[in-house]
């Protein structure tokens, strides 16, 4: 009997008892469907995040105090004349802007909302790639001479200033009336999800308006990518000379999004090795029916081995009846994880990564589990005695 006959033969065996093999099946269906889809909606997920850490611009770093120092906050770790002297001193920079964050209401005509203040310079929008849809950004005259002004989220401008445009409008803030030059455009990032929304002004303006409370940190970035690391790392040092005794920490772009990729990957990995024990279940389940098949047609076995077939013949039948009806449990699953990965990923609004590796594994993994759970039955209906199998009832 050669291969393809014993195929034959497991096929025919599978559909004169249909509701069992379905049944059989379900274990893998559900495991390779599972490790697929997971494994697409993990990497799809991990391109989406990277894609909009990358919008704001790998040349990106961050250098803020060391928040395991336990020295109290002064208010005075940064300020603006560290920002020009690192400018003018750093050549490899090409934006900077120090960071400053309050949380407050502002108001516009009647319309009152709570939401993120920031005091940055105008090296802020080229520097954080912010796209305005109306107007303009305030400029370094602007901050210069303190001049009163804002820029303002997209969706805040539309909550605050209903069915009409918010340039030259007026916001209060703290108390302190604003004008608005510039609307920034939404771009519909995951990091916006949360709701926050933002007014940004100069930082001299803010901290005129919020005189209590200081600087956070500072953002800049180099004109090449290679000089980010030597140049956070220079960053830190000089701020540690002018100001002594504080101790800051930095962070790039490249190390969040190292980050991010770590994680991601783990989560992916944990979560298909959970989803991979359904495939585990799945295999026992095809031994035990398997192992029912042989008992059930145990005077099949005999007649067979009567007839001449050899041990050999008995095992290859047994065992390739199992690995298909693995492999159909495989393609059933590989279809369904398809389908569900790219389902999920257009609800979550981003690309299902669906890889010909991550469907071959699975795959072939489906036939290493037909293989490994098919030997016991196999086995066992090749070691029959043939003169005992055709004596049973």
């Amino acid at each position: 009997m050669n291969i393809s006959e014993s195929i034959m033969i497991a096929l025919d065996s599978i559909r004169s008892n249909l509701f069992r093999s379905v049944l059989t099946t379900l274990g893998i269906v559900i495991g390779i469907a599972a490790v697929i889809a997971v494994v697409a909606i993990g990497q799809g997920g991990q391109a989406t995040v990277m894609g909009e850490m990358e919008k704001i611009g790998s040349n990106l770093f961050a250098v803020y105090t060391d928040w395991r120092s336990d020295q109290p906050r002064t208010g005075n770790e940064f300020n603006l004349k560290d920002m020009e002297a690192i400018k003018e001193q750093m050549p490899e920079i090409k934006y900077i802007s120090p960071s400053a964050y309050a949380y407050d209401q502002v108001r516009g005509g009647k319309n009152v909302k709570s939401v993120q203040i920031l005091g940055v310079s105008a090296d802020y929008a080229p520097m954080r790639n912010l796209t305005m849809k109306e107007g303009r950004f305030f400029s370094s005259s602007d901050e210069q001479g303190r001049r009163r002004l804002a820029a303002i989220d997209e969706g805040l401008a539309q909550e605050l200033f209903i069915k009409k445009s918010a340039i030259g409008e007026q916001i209060v803030v703290a108390g302190t009336s604003l004008t608005i030059i510039g609307v920034v455009k939404q771009e519909g990032s995951i990091f916006s999800m949360g709701g926050t929304q933002y007014v940004y002004m100069p930082t001299r303006v803010w901290m005129d308006i919020f005189p209590w409370n200081y600087i956070s940190q500072m953002e800049g970035t180099t004109y090449n990518q290679e000089d980010v690391q030597a140049t956070t790392e220079k960053v830190v040092k000089f701020l540690e000379r002018r100001h002594q005794g504080v101790d800051y920490m930095s962070e790039t772009l490249d190390q969040q999004m190292e980050m991010v990729g770590n994680i991601t990957g783990i989560l992916t990995l944990i979560i298909g090795a959970v989803a991979g024990i359904s495939l585990l279940v799945g295999g026992i389940g095809v031994m035990n029916i398997m192992l029912v098949s042989v008992t059930e047609r145990t005077r099949e076995i005999g007649l067979r081995m009567a007839l001449g077939a050899r041990r050999k013949n008995i095992l290859i039948q047994f065992l390739i009846e199992a690995i298909v009806l693995c492999l159909i449990g495989g393609i059933i699953g590989m279809t369904l994880g398809v389908g569900g990965a790219y389902l999920i990923a257009k609800l979550a609004k981003w690309p299902p990564l669906v890889s010909w590796t991550t469907m071959l594994l699975a795959f072939a993994f489906s036939a290493v589990i037909g293989i490994l759970f098919g030997l016991l039955p196999a086995n066992k209906a090749s070691l029959l005695d043939p003169i005992e199998a055709l004596r049973r009832d």
